[in-house]
């Protein structure tokens, strides 16, 4: 609990960091610029970056990083037309944000590893917090409520009491926030999600330097008609950004770069129906407020839930559903709704967006939170590619070639965040369908590892007794099989290959490489005597080598019962056929034949040999074994294997 309460604090302290009032970032209503960095913003870049930094290689110290972050809102809480603060203090204050960001995601990457609900709730209220910030405030360009210092000044207060617990209960760090569980401290699987991160703060810095002159040259263009059309020369950054932002996100790996997108996407889908409903909300500062708040537990709640991939993207699809009616409702103008100050339709689409924001942040938290990747990837890397995003779909927000001077422009577009927002949806499902192909391949392999763990102890009970018993009688009749006279010699070889068959099955070591196959021709063809015809295909009959052994064993033994079972004087034939998917064997004998009651004495009887030598091995090995026979008409035992089922258990595996 001092955990989730210190995520809680540090969501606060996001929404105040999203006001634009404090010139922060307000991610979900800004986009980008075009070299707009200069004189002191070059040091407020370094320090954003250093911090960056900083925050993703203390993870484990996350409450102290908020604690820094709440300590550097103060400058601005405190800002009035009477008061001035040294150039120094304003360019700390860039470090803020991206503490407080890197500091909630460790937070909800932690609490994951120990409950995914709380940890997926955090993740979605590091992103509820930002649009609840921002409605707090109402539109940026419409800033007229004196009260909000008063406001932020109590979440500051809040925040901090909240943070205190926290700081005190981990003060010897939490070790479930940092990185990959089980990787060394300096592997590339803990360091990637530094590099990442730190990369993508970094994209600004070449960016930067991209003026509409710059990129009037760059792409072989007089500079008027850029002039002329701000917005595609900002979609060009935009792309440029998206795409130095993707690439960062790769480097993360697939998963990161997944969650990344889908958390991007999502992000760049909010901006006009944010913008709309906060407009059309403007007057109406506690609805506003109000409206965002639940969207904010819905959301919430959603990403708690053991049902958040399907809810999430249930969201996301719904609010897509309710942005086409408005669009279709308004006759293709939805900046009436804010014209109007339609405040239902508004309050609506408030809620439903910010719930949807909300759960679908929350839902990929859940996925990247156990690859560690969960800081970054969410933090800075979807950032910058939502930075990228934004100002990309601006290319759309055009009619005849031109925008419209207005600060509603991006309004008139609506349609364009539905369909971000069914892609979200989507997303969300792939997400979900990985994690369970992933989940499900773990279990196998997890399951794989107890079998053979039992298998080794099951055998190495079975050593001991064996080995006082079975093995020194063998080695007897070895050395003193050749002093029995007539077929004593051969006893003694018979003895030798026995022992040392067993003795290798007891050690677990492997009698043929893994991977290796063989042509099951020549093991068959090496049981033919006079009395024993071997019929086999001309091309050659590949399978696994262990398979091989294994089914050479069962028609060996089968051929065994016919001399011991068929009567003197029988003979035996044994057919291969490949029939592509699968191969099948049959062993047929002229003998005097059996009753089916035969094998059902002999097994009660304890003499195993067809239930374990025979039917034992080929179901081992996926296959099965059917037997035909009556009395005075000799006896088929037929064995089916599929190539498809994986290679059988060796030695090594038994």
């Amino acid at each position: 609990m001092p955990a989730a309460l210190g995520g809680v604090s540090g969501c606060l302290l996001l929404a105040i960091w999203a006001s634009p009032r404090y010139g922060g970032p307000a991610p979900f209503l800004d986009g980008a610029g075009l070299g707009q960095i200069r004189g002191p913003g070059w040091w407020s870049l370094a320090v954003a970056i250093l911090a960056t930094l900083a925050g993703l290689c203390m993870l484990r110290w996350w409450p102290y990083l908020l604690v820094a972050a709440a300590l550097l809102t103060v400058p601005g809480l405190w800002a009035h037309p009477g008061l001035s603060y040294p150039v120094e203090v304003s360019v700390m204050t860039s470090a803020g944000y991206p503490l407080t960001i890197v500091g909630v995601l460790a937070c909800a990457q932690g609490l994951a590893r120990v409950d995914t609900g709380w940890g997926a709730a955090i993740a979605g209220l590091s992103a509820g917090a930002q649009i609840f910030g921002s409605a707090l405030v109402g539109a940026g360009w419409l800033i007229s409520n004196v009260a909000i210092p008063t406001w932020h000044l109590g979440m500051l207060v809040v925040g901090i009491a909240g943070l205190l617990p926290a700081a005190w209960y981990i003060r010897h760090g939490d070790r479930d926030a940092v990185g990959l569980v089980g990787a060394g401290r300096w592997s590339w699987w803990r360091i990637r999600p530094i590099v990442t991160g730190t990369l993508a703060m970094c994209v600004a810095i070449p960016l930067s330097f991209l003026t509409i002159e710059r990129l009037a040259v760059l792409l072989d263009l007089s500079g008027s008609p850029l002039y002329r059309r701000f917005y595609v020369a900002a979609a060009i950054i935009g792309v440029f950004t998206l795409v130095a932002g993707v690439c960062i996100a790769a480097l993360g790996g697939l998963w990161a770069l997944a969650g990344s997108l889908t958390a991007a996407t999502v992000r760049v889908a909010l901006v006009a129906p944010a913008i709309l409903a906060m407009t059309a909300l403007f007057s109406l500062e506690l609805v506003r407020s109000v409206g965002a708040l639940a969207g904010v537990l819905i959301g919430a709640i959603v990403a708690a839930s053991r049902w958040r991939m399907p809810l999430a993207s249930a969201l996301a699809v719904l609010s897509a559903i309710t942005l086409f009616i408005a669009y279709a409702a308004t006759g293709g103008h939805p900046e009436k709704l804010a014209d109007r100050e339609s405040t239902v339709p508004a309050l609506v689409i408030l809620v439903l967006v910010t719930a949807a924001g909300t759960a679908v942040i929350g839902a990929t938290a859940a996925v990247l939170a156990p690859r560690g990747s969960l800081p970054a990837a969410l933090g800075p890397v979807a950032a910058v590619v939502a930075t990228g995003g934004i100002a990309t779909v601006s290319a759309t927000y055009l009619r005849d070639g031109e925008p419209v001077s207005s600060f509603l422009n991006p309004v008139l577009h609506l349609n364009t965040s539905a369909v971000l927002l069914l892609v979200t949806g989507a997303a969300i499902g792939g997400l979900a369908f990985a994690q369970q192909v992933a989940a499900r391949s773990a279990e196998r392999k997890h399951a794989e590892q107890i079998r053979r763990s039992a298998a080794a102890a099951e055998r190495d009970r079975l050593a001991r007794p064996i080995h006082d018993g079975v093995l020194q009688v063998l080695a007897l009749v070895q050395r003193h099989g050749s002093e029995l006279g007539g077929q004593g010699g051969q006893l003694a070889t018979l003895a030798a290959e026995q022992e040392a068959a067993l003795r290798t099955l007891l050690s677990g070591q492997a009698t043929t490489q893994p991977g290796a196959s063989e042509d099951v021709r020549a093991q068959l063809r090496a049981l033919a005597t006079p009395a024993v015809e071997v019929a086999a295909p001309a091309q050659a009959v590949e399978l696994p080598a262990g398979t091989a052994e294994e089914l050479t064993a069962a028609v060996r033994a089968a051929l065994d019962n016919v001399r011991r079972h068929a009567g003197p004087g029988a003979r035996a034939w044994v057919l291969l056929e490949d029939e592509g998917n699968a191969v099948r064997v049959t062993v047929r004998d002229d003998g005097v034949g059996f009753t089916s009651q035969r094998l059902a004495d002999a097994e009660d009887a304890g003499r195993l040999g067809v239930a374990q030598s025979m039917r034992g091995r080929i179901t081992d090995l996926g296959g099965t074994m059917t037997i035909h026979s009556r009395p005075g008409e000799g006896a088929e035992v037929e064995f089916w294997l599929p190539r498809t089922k994986a290679s059988p258990h060796n030695a090594q595996d038994l």
